[in-house]
Formats: C-alpha cells, sequence, structure tokens
C-alpha cells in the first residue's frame, strides 16, 4: 500500500513541507558517524575565544569525528586569514573596557539625578514643599553617587584589568599560534585544493547576476560587501560543499556545522512553523549530488557529539559555545577588519548626510578610504547623529586617542592637525588614515570630520 509519503508531490517537496530537523531525529546519528562534516570559518575561529580548557574539551570533541572531517578551500583561506583580526579585536575589546565601564557608570550617575530630579519637579509643583527638594538634592548629589559607586568601579576595573593576563596576543601568533597547528593536525589531508581561478570567477558572476538578485540562498544578504568575490564567500563555499559530495557516490550525509544563522541561510519563521534552515539548500545537495543534508549551529554539534560518542565537554563550556556563536552573528567592524571590508555604499552615504559633508570621502588609498569610512558609519552612531540601519554591524574606531605613547608607532602627534581646528593639539594621538583624509577635503568638511573627532574623544574623557 502506498503512504502518503511516496506520493510524488510530497516526496519531490518533503523538504519544504516538514520542519526544522528535531535533534532527536532518528537519522541524526548517521551524520556524526557516517557523514562527512564540515565546520564553517566562524566555527574555527571560535577556537580562539575560548578559554584554554574550553578550547582543549572541544578540540578533544572534534577529534572524536576526525575521520568524517573535510575541510574546504573557502574555509581554510578564510580562517587562516582572518586568526589576526579575532585577536586584535578580542584585545582591543579588552583594552576598551575601562573606558567603556566607565561610560556606562557615568550614565548610571546621570540616570539616578534624573530621577532625584523628577521627584524635586514633583515636590515643587505638588506640594510646594522646597525643603524636602534642597535636601534630596543634596543627599542625592553626583558627587554622593560617585562615592557610592566607587567601590564596585574599583572590582569592576580591577576584574578587566586582570583579563589582559589572557592567553592569546597578536604579537606572539606567528611563533606561537596554540590554535592552528592543532587545527592543522585534526584535518590532516582532508583539506580542498584551491579551485582553479576562472571557476572562481565563472561562480562569483553567477552569485552576482543571479543568485543574488534572485535571493537564493546562500550568501546573498553579502552582496554589495566588499568586492565581489569577498561578497561571494558563502556561495563559493556552498559550491564546494556540492561538487565534493557528488565525487563521493558512497556518502549520502552531509553535515554543515556553522554560527551563521542570518536570512540568507536559515529561513526565517513563520505562523504555525519556527525559524529553519532554507529548504531549498537541502533540495539542491540532493538533486545535484544525491546527497542528504543536516546543517547544525556549534552548540547543536557539540552537544550531539557528546551524546553520540561520548565527549567530554563541560556546561561551562557549552556556555562559551553558544556565546561565542552569538558573538559571531553580532559582528564588531574594527580598523583591522575594516582595512580590507568596504561598508556598504547606502551606509556610508548615510553617514555622510548624517554628518553634513558636503563631497564625498578622498583619502590616498583604498584601504584608508574603507577605514575612514567605517570611522564615519560607527561615530554618526555613537554620537546619535543617526539611527542605525537594518543590520547595521557596530563600528570599534577611534580617530583619535589619549595616551602617554602613541597606540602604535605610525599614530601622528596631535599637532599635526591645523592650528584653530583641532583643540587638542598637545594631548592627542591622531590616526594617520585620518590626518591624511583631511588633508584631502575641503575646509568646510575638514572641519566637521575633526568636530566629530573631537566629540567621540571628549565622549570618552567624560567617562574617565
Amino acid at each position: 500500500m502506498t503512504g502518503p509519503g511516496d506520493l510524488p508531490l510530497i516526496r519531490q517537496y518533503r523538504d519544504w513541507l516538514q520542519g526544522s530537523p528535531p535533534e532527536d531525529s532518528p537519522d541524526r546519528e548517521d551524520f556524526f558517524t557516517n557523514g562527512i562534516v564540515a565546520l564553517d570559518t566562524n566555527v574555527l575561529l571560535s577556537l580562539y575565544e575560548y578559554t584554554p580548557l574550553a578550547r582543549e574539551q572541544i578540540l578533544n570533541a572534534l577529534n572524536k569525528v576526525q575521520a568524517q572531517l573535510w575541510l574546504p578551500h573557502q574555509v581554510g583561506l578564510e580562517f587562516v586569514r582572518g586568526r589576526h583580526r579575532v585577536i586584535a579585536q578580542r584585545v582591543k575589546v579588552i583594552k576598551d573596557a575601562p573606558n567603556l565601564l566607565n561610560r556606562q557608570l557615568g550614565e548610571a550617575n546621570k540616570a539616578i539625578i534624573a530621577a532625584r530630579e523628577l521627584v524635586q519637579t514633583l515636590l515643587i509643583k505638588y506640594a510646594r514643599d522646597t525643603e524636602k527638594s534642597d535636601n534630596l538634592a543634596s543627599k542625592i548629589s553626583s558627587q554622593a553617587i560617585d562615592s557610592l559607586l566607587s567601590d564596585w568601579k574599583e572590582e569592576l576595573l580591577s576584574l578587566v584589568k586582570d583579563l589582559k593576563d589572557h592567553d592569546l596576543a597578536p604579537a606572539s601568533m606567528d611563533a606561537n599560534d596554540p590554535v592552528l597547528p592543532q587545527v592543522a593536525e585534526l584535518f590532516g589531508s582532508n583539506i580542498a585544493e584551491p579551485p582553479a581561478p576562472e571557476k572562481i570567477r565563472q561562480l562569483v558572476d553567477e552569485a552576482a547576476t543571479y543568485r543574488f538578485p534572485n535571493k537564493i540562498p546562500p550568501g546573498y544578504s553579502d552582496a554589495g560587501k566588499g568586492t565581489p568575490a569577498s561578497a561571494a564567500g558563502d556561495f563559493l563555499l556552498w559550491e564546494e560543499l556540492i561538487e565534493y559530495m557528488a565525487e563521493k557516490p558512497g556518502q549520502s550525509r552531509l553535515l554543515f556545522v556553522s554560527s551563521d544563522t542570518k536570512d540568507d541561510w536559515y529561513q526565517p519563521g513563520e505562523a504555525g512553523r519556527g525559524r529553519r534552515p532554507w529548504p531549498s539548500l537541502a533540495s539542491e545537495l540532493r538533486i545535484r549530488s544525491g546527497a542528504e543534508l543536516r546543517i547544525e549551529t556549534p552548540g547543536q554539534f557539540y552537544r550531539g557529539i557528546n551524546r553520540f560518542l561520548n565527549a567530554e565537554i563541560g556546561e561551562a563550556t557549552y556556555e562559551e559555545i553558544d556565546r561565542a556563536a552569538e558573538t559571531a552573528n553580532n559582528l564588531t567592524v574594527t580598523e583591522e577588519m575594516a582595512s580590507f571590508t568596504s561598508p556598504p555604499a547606502d551606509l556610508t552615504l548615510a553617514a555622510c548626510r548624517a554628518a553634513g559633508l558636503s563631497e564625498a570621502l578622498t583619502p590616498q588609498s583604498e584601504v584608508e578610504n574603507r577605514v575612514m569610512s567605517w570611522w564615519l558609519i560607527g561615530v554618526t552612531t555613537q554620537l546619535e547623529r543617526r539611527s542605525p540601519l537594518a543590520d547595521e554591524p557596530k563600528v570599534s574606531i577611534d580617530a583619535t586617542t589619549r595616551s602617554e605613547t602613541p597606540p602604535n608607532p605610525h599614530w601622528l602627534p596631535g599637532d599635526s592637525l591645523r592650528l584653530g581646528e583641532w583643540p587638542y593639539r598637545s594631548s592627542t594621538w591622531i590616526a594617520p588614515w585620518f590626518v591624511h583624509a583631511l588633508n584631502r577635503t575641503s575646509i568646510a568638511d575638514r572641519r566637521i570630520l575633526q568636530s566629530l573627532a573631537a566629540q567621540q574623544l571628549d565622549s570618552v574623557d567624560r567617562t574617565d
């Protein structure tokens, strides 16, 4: 007797008719024990984010599926290029934490003062009680609040200071990288050869002219970001996976692990159905290679290794895994990242308009143009000149700073900027890309940019 699942229509569109594969699927174990396992770049780069103990547990867990691991060329390339960026970003976050902490405590002070002033207004307006209003102002003063917060502030700053003893540092990455050798050993020879240049060009053209305009997953959310080749990274990876599975007739299952849960990988939920990997991905892989697809987040994947292969992963490590995955989906653009990632044109235009610039930015080089554009995007939101656009990343880039020594030898002293336009000529250091941009813009725009930089610097100083 023919069951419903054997009917041609139901069989052909089964990926669309079923929800996200549950963790208790009968065939899930087969993906871990007999399938090909491919890890996305973000999964490998997260190894630099974990504490040493968590990293050790995760690498031991990955050894449980070592025989099934395969490294696509696109992932390998992004991994070796991105590891310095990840560590530099983490070090910057720790370096900037004291300023951020001071800023937030300053905002707490202001919030309490605002609450006090509200009560004072009510006392005067409805009770005409100026005595209680004056007593309240004396009791809950800014100085009194700072005194109450001082012990907490000291403890918080001490804990942040201790984080600088972290086990990774950009300066030691080339000579003493604790992750790269272990990843290399984990994959062994199970790594892809680079695709031919003409193949990459063909796929980049296909992404730009057909798949992205028609929002065919994966990767269409990256359209317009950076160069066409960099924007097509997810699609290049996807094509590698399909081609590899097509060449492995004995392999019928692909387990792909990624922190990327954007809409170009996951179909948004709707009434009666939750969020799930796009069904078209499973259909395309099956049609073109004959293999079945399962997509999991790192948290799901490592819990699966624990369940099916008895890996020893502690609950604290799972918390780190989930936190790192969340961080991967909430990208912060740093100066290093900005140097090779072009911002979307509409975002740059919105920032220029919010700043009131009369002409486009014209720094000396393409790299400086990218960094300057990202800085302008970040500073206009930081100073509340505009509201962030949908899916706009956070930006952590400083054009100027106060310190005894420059952040790096290339930064210039404050007197590099023109007298009468920059108020802190004797006490600051200026990023070289910022100086070069100022020297190539009009007088009116130069003053606008310097004003933004001074306001950004003041916003940090006020919380010190």
